[in-house]
C-alpha cells in the first residue's frame, strides 16, 4: 500500500536520542507512513543511525547535508520531496507516541479540516534516563476539549501550541508556506500562518509527542542566556504575535500576551539581571516596550500561576 503520510525528520548531533524517534515511527500503530531522516551537517554517529534505519526499513530515507543548514532549511527540504497526502514532522531528539499518526489521521479524515493539532510532553532526566511529564496548563487549554472544524476566531487559546511536532497537515496546506531558515524558534511564526490560514482545523487532547529537556542542556530551547538565541528568540515571539494582529485575531493576540507575559518573561528577566552583556537587558526591555504598546496588551490578563508550570 502507498503510504498515507510523510514524517520529516531532522536532526543534528542527536545520536544518542535518534534510535528513540526512529523506533516511535516503527511502533506506531498505522503502517503507511514513510519517513524522510535529514541528517543536518552532524559530526557525530547521527547519520550512521539514520542510514540503519533505512538499511533494514524502507519506509525511511535519508538526506544527508554536508554542512548544517539549520532546522528550518531541512525542514523545507523535506516538504519539498512530500508526495503523499499528508505531511507531520518529529525532530530527531523527540518521539512520537504509539497512536499519533492513527489519531491524526483518523481526526482529519472524520474532519476534513487542514490539519490536527495534539497534545504534547516535556520528557525531563531522570537518572539514566527520561520520564515525560504531565500535560501542561496551556497545552491543555490549546487542545482540550476535542474540537472538530473550528477556526481561530472560534478557537484564540489554540495559538499557544506553536511547535511543528505536534500536528499533522494536509500537504496542499504547506503550497506557498515554508519555515523561516538561518534561525531558531522557526516553527513559531508558521505555526500562526497555519491556524490563520487554514480553512478550518482541528485540535484533539490526545499526546501525540514527547519533547525532550536534554540533560546537557544542549538544545536551542535550553539556551535562551545566549545572545544569538534571544534574539531569534524575541523575533519569533514578535513575529508569531504579528502574523495574528495582521490577520484580525485580536482574541488570539491576547492570548499570546497572556502568555509570554507569564512565563516567557518572568525567567528571561531573571536572566537578564545577572547577564554580563548590557545588551541582553536592553533587548528585552525594547521587547517589553512593543508589547505594553500593543493596542490588545490593555486586554492581557497573564496568570502568574503559569509560571511554575515550567519546571513540571
Amino acid at each position: 500500500m502507498h503510504p498515507l503520510v510523510t514524517m520529516i525528520v531532522p536532526g543534528r548531533d542527536i545520536a544518542s536520542f535518534a534510535p528513540a524517534a526512529i523506533a516511535s515511527l516503527r511502533a506506531q500503530t498505522v503502517p503507511r507512513w514513510r519517513a524522510l531522516l535529514i541528517d543536518d551537517g552532524s559530526v557525530d554517529d547521527t547519520g550512521a543511525v539514520f542510514a540503519d534505519a533505512a538499511a533494514s526499513d524502507g519506509r525511511f530515507e535519508v538526506l544527508h547535508h554536508v554542512e548544517a543548514r539549520g532546522l528550518g532549511a531541512a525542514r523545507n527540504i523535506g516538504l519539498d520531496r512530500v508526495d503523499t497526502p499528508f505531511v507531520g514532522f518529529l525532530d530527531a531528539d523527540d518521539e512520537l507516541t504509539p497512536s499519533a499518526i492513527e489519531l491524526w489521521l483518523r481526526t482529519l479524515q472524520e474532519s476534513g479540516s487542514d490539519f490536527v493539532a495534539g497534545a504534547y510532553v516535556r520528557n525531563r532526566a531522570n537518572g539514566a534516563g527520561y520520564l515525560p511529564g504531565r500535560v501542561q496548563p496551556w497545552v491543555a487549554k490549546a487542545t482540550s476539549p476535542r474540537r472538530l472544524g473550528v477556526t481561530l476566531a472560534e478557537h484564540p487559546d489554540a495559538s499557544a501550541n506553536i511547535v511543528a511536532w505536534s500536528k499533522l497537515s494536509r500537504t496542499s496546506l504547506w503550497d506557498g508556506l515554508r519555515f523561516p531558515e538561518n534561525v531558531a524558534y522557526e516553527d513559531q511564526i508558521v505555526a500562526q500562518r497555519m491556524y490563520t490560514e487554514a480553512r478550518v482545523f482541528d485540535v484533539i487532547p490526545d499526546v501525540v509527542a514527547h519533547w525532550r529537556l536534554r540533560a546537557d542542556g544542549t538544545s536551542i530551547t535550553q539556551g535562551k542566556d545566549r545572545m544569538p538565541v534571544l534574539r531569534d528568540y524575541l523575533a519569533a515571539l514578535r513575529g508569531g504575535i504579528r502574523v495574528l494582529h495582521d490577520a484580525g485575531h485580536r482574541a488570539a493576540v491576547v492570548a499570546r500576551l497572556d502568555l509570554i507575559l507569564a512565563m516567557d518573561l518572568p525567567p528571561l528577566r531573571r536572566i537578564a539581571a545577572e547577564h554580563p552583556d548590557p545588551e541582553y537587558s536592553a533587548a528585552l526591555a525594547a521587547f517589553e516596550t512593543e508589547l505594553r504598546e500593543l493596542p490588545e496588551f490593555a486586554d492581557a490578563r497573564p496568570d502568574p500561576a503559569l509560571a511554575a508550570a515550567l519546571a513540571w
